[in-house]
């Protein structure tokens, strides 16, 4: 049985929310390393969104997502059924 790497999370991960919308940013890497940081998204619905290229700092990791949001607000990480509707 293969054991999984403990990872160190960065202090910059954790619930981010906006337009009432919560998302869970989890910024990581192997414990004990000086590797590089993953970037996860994982919305309400347990959605997760995955940046493929990892990033020398958790800063730029946590600035990419703000970026993103930025970008193309934090509505692009839900399903358009989860989108939430006004009438």
């Amino acid at each position: 049985m293969t054991k999984k790497p403990k990872l160190e999370h960065s202090e910059l991960s954790g619930e981010y929310t906006e337009d009432d919308i919560t998302v869970l940013v989890d910024i990581y890497r192997p414990a004990g390393t000086q590797n590089d940081w993953k970037l996860e998204v994982v919305t309400q619905n347990e959605d997760l969104f995955e940046w493929d290229e990892p990033f020398a700092t958790d800063r730029e990791a946590f600035d990419e997502f703000l970026a993103t949001i930025a970008r193309d607000g934090i509505h692009s990480f839900l399903e358009e059924d989860d989108i939430p509707t006004t009438h």
